[in-house]
């Protein structure tokens, strides 16, 4: 009978201090193994899509300089007699391009423009197609900077906040590193991403980071005020389970009788 306890004592025991094995830890697992043509297939990462709220840093470059300044906000800006003193850690600063809740914005000389759900390569080509020939001889370069792309990562990583990406691309992998990575209690085949679309909607999308297709997935590359949640696993979910009271007495008060139960046992053997 005691072997019978002492062995149930030890499964409860195993059950309730168990992790993840080994195979749930990995990331990519066999990832390796993926057809080059499928990797070159995704191997270009998806353009940022503009959505309202967006801040945008837009500059128009040409061999001749003088004919793009009525085009570049700064110049523009310093010819009405501002400050052209510009500084690229203030997001409020009156230089960048602000996305209204339409998806506009008001553009030097081309006036408004409707930008929301363009990609940043459509706005680029979007507006060198106003600017020449209409306004210029040759056509000239535009560069698009996303200056507020972040997201947010919370759950269980080891660093949960925001995320900025100053080059206005992130992806799973590299926002998971820049929180510290999961902790050993992350769950990592049901990782969850909730975005924001351009029109406003909400959708919710899962990654499963142990699968190998999972870079080459719709979702890898982020979008700016992406929310990843990453869910612990049932091992955390186990430590944190919290006895009540009056169970918590219950045990208490068997385990005492079993005690006792085995003390008498033994002194009438």
């Amino acid at each position: 009978m005691k072997s019978k306890l002492l062995l149930f004592v030890m499964f409860v025991a195993a059950l309730m201090t168990s992790c993840n094995t080994e195979k749930d830890i990995p990331y990519m697992i066999g990832a390796d193994q993926l057809p080059q043509d499928v990797l070159q297939s995704a191997a270009k990462a998806s353009d940022p899509i503009v959505m309202p709220g967006d801040m945008l840093q837009i500059n128009v470059i040409s061999r001749n300089a003088e004919a793009v300044k009525p085009f570049n906000k700064i110049d523009y800006v310093s010819k009405l007699g501002g400050n052209t003193n510009m500084n690229n850690n203030n997001e409020n600063s009156m230089y960048y391009y602000l996305v209204d809740a339409n998806g506009n914005i008001e553009y030097p000389y081309l006036g408004s423009l409707h930008i929301g759900g363009m990609s940043k390569s459509a706005v680029e080509n979007h507006i060198a197609s106003l600017i020449y020939p209409r306004y210029l001889k040759e056509k000239p370069g535009v560069e698009v900077r996303f200056q507020n792309f972040r997201v947010y990562i919370l759950g269980e990583v080891k660093n949960p906040g925001e995320i900025k990406a100053v080059n206005g691309r992130l992806n799973l992998l590299e926002a998971l590193a820049l929180a510290g990575d999961m902790t050993i209690h992350g769950r990592r085949d049901n990782v969850m991403i909730v975005r924001t679309n351009s029109d406003g909607s909400r959708s919710i999308r899962t990654v499963n980071m142990n699968d190998k297709n999972m870079i080459v997935s719709p979702s890898f590359n982020l979008q700016q005020n992406d929310i990843i949640y990453v869910e612990p696993n049932s091992s955390k979910a186990r430590q944190s389970w919290n006895v009540p009271p009056a169970l918590s007495l219950g045990l208490s008060s068997v385990g005492t009788l079993i005690s006792i139960a085995t003390f008498i046992i033994t002194l009438t053997k």
